[in-house]
């Protein structure tokens, strides 16, 4: 029997490389041409043809939109949140959380208090401590009676909880301490919960059910509402953040409908555990080890014909602590960018690749203008103030009202998908019609621009490989206690 770290070296890209395709290279070069010849426009051309690529870039996201508008619509029927809970008669598989955990202290009390208080609560919690250096022992031992185990070692279960054990291994990275934790569990289910990361009741109970309903899935993502800090600053990055889910989950849930989900949350993931180990865990490194993963679980799929599932839970819902302030934010999203530069290249023979189906055929090509696109919106910005600056209102006149016209059209299809989003998760919290508007309106010259800066900072983190899990300072739930 061949070890998890031999099957990844065997299914990973990264370490056995595949032959990659003429196809692949040609859309991977179209995209970098017609970049380049779009900003060009702004130098040989006149009149709005010189603003080239924000309009490519409007029309882009405009029919990434329209793909999700058609994929979703179906949500609007009130039984869809329900549609993967277990019914009688189903085997009930055992599911077991792994809490990655590094100097998460302050919040491990509250994270395991919503475990044991889900109305379907797990058969087993397992702290993958990423050798901590805080106060998470005293903390431990204070709040559940655990005792501290050697390096390497799991405990004891806590007495009064027994279904709660703590693995501490040496410092290395959430990747090699979920690896080491998934050896521990010998549950059908893992599911995979951040530290800071709150479940809602019924969230287990609905992504058990899946599991039991369709056993052709081998992965699946809960939907997360982003929280912050009472900070003026907290507040408004709530604001936008909550927004940006919503329509990041409602993609999800149409790629999904065409079998090429690549998107699934770490924070709040559920793996079958037998397709986990299949593949070789996580790979540590990768700085989005998650996103990375489910690419070896497509590409096995497709190698093997098993006809493997990947889902987004509507009704497995969650609250997940985000970024409060402007660095923390373009940290996290210079990671997440430069994690999913990263997997996109070690996957680049699937783009354009029919042998993985839609996945290969739309979805990866999809992703390979994905990695152009912040920098095509800084692009059109910087050409747009320079116009304005310059005094040259005669051009900026008719680019204002394109985006004018692309906010009426995103504010509509906003306000629809908070309705599909409310009738999907059965959550409308923080979803009013009112601020919707304010946001749609501002976004554009806001926090658009801010995604885009710390998805092109990720580029650095991607060419460099400079990027690290590090401490995050938990705004929300941080010090909450029990």
């Amino acid at each position: 029997m061949i070890s998890m770290s031999q099957s990844l070296v065997a299914q990973s890209p990264r370490l056995t490389p595949r032959p990659v395709p003429i196809a692949s290279y040609a859309i991977m070069g179209s995209v970098v041409l017609l970049f380049m010849a779009l900003v060009a426009q702004a130098f040989f051309r006149t009149g709005l043809a010189s603003w080239s690529v924000g309009l490519v870039y409007i029309a882009y996201d405009t029919a990434l939109l329209i793909f999700t508008a058609s994929k979703t619509h179906r949500l609007v029927q009130p039984t869809s949140a329900n549609a993967f809970i277990a019914t009688p008669g189903q085997t009930r598989p055992s599911l077991g959380v792994i809490i990655a955990a590094h100097n998460e202290a302050r919040v491990l009390g509250i994270t395991i208090d919503t475990l044991t208080a889900q109305s379907d609560p797990p058969d087993l919690i397992l702290i993958a401590d990423d050798g901590s250096s805080d106060d998470t022992p005293a903390e431990l031992m204070r709040l559940y009676g655990l005792a501290m185990p050697t390096l390497g070692a799991i405990s004891d279960p806590a007495p009064g909880l027994p279904i709660l054990r703590w693995l501490r291994v040496p410092h290395g990275g959430k990747a090699r301490a979920l690896n080491e934790a998934i050896q521990q569990i010998d549950t059908d289910v893992v599911l995979t919960v951040d530290a800071d990361t709150l479940l809602d009741p019924g969230a287990l109970a609905a992504m058990r059910g899946a599991f039991a309903q369709e056993r052709s899935l081998v992965a699946a993502t809960g939907v997360l509402t982003p929280i912050c800090g009472p900070t003026l600053s907290g507040r408004i990055f709530q604001w936008f953040q909550t927004y940006e889910y919503v329509r990041n989950f409602l993609s999800r849930y149409a790629w999904m409908r065409v079998d090429s989900l690549l998107l699934i949350s770490g924070a709040f993931a559920a793996f079958r555990r037998d397709a986990l180990i299949t593949v070789g865990g996580f790979d540590p490194a990768c700085m989005v080890e998650d996103y990375e993963l489910i690419h070896r679980l497509h590409r096995h799929a497709a190698d093997q014909g098993l006809g493997w599932t990947i889902r987004v839970i509507g009704a497995a819902t969650a609250r997940t602590d985000a970024p409060a302030s402007l660095m923390a934010f373009l940290r996290q999203r210079r990671r997440w960018f430069g994690g999913y530069l990263q997997t996109q290249y070690w996957n680049r023979d699937m783009i354009g690749n029919p042998h993985f189906g839609s996945l290969g055929t739309a979805q990866m090509p999809v992703k390979t203008l994905d990695t152009v696109q912040p920098i095509y919106g800084i692009a059109a910005f910087i050409i747009l103030v320079t116009l304005v600056v310059t005094g040259n209102f005669l051009l900026a006149r008719p680019i204002l009202v394109v985006m004018i016209v692309k906010i009426v059209f995103d504010l509509a299809y906003h306000l629809w998908s908070l309705r599909l989003y409310a009738r999907w998760t059965g959550n409308s919290e923080g979803l009013g019609t009112g601020w919707a508007i304010v946001a749609a309106v501002l976004e554009p010259f806001t926090f658009q621009l801010l995604r885009h800066i710390g998805a092109t900072w990720g580029w650095y983190s991607f060419l460099t490989g400079r990027e690290t899990w590090g401490r995050q300072r938990r705004t929300a739930i941080e010090g909450a206690g029990r």
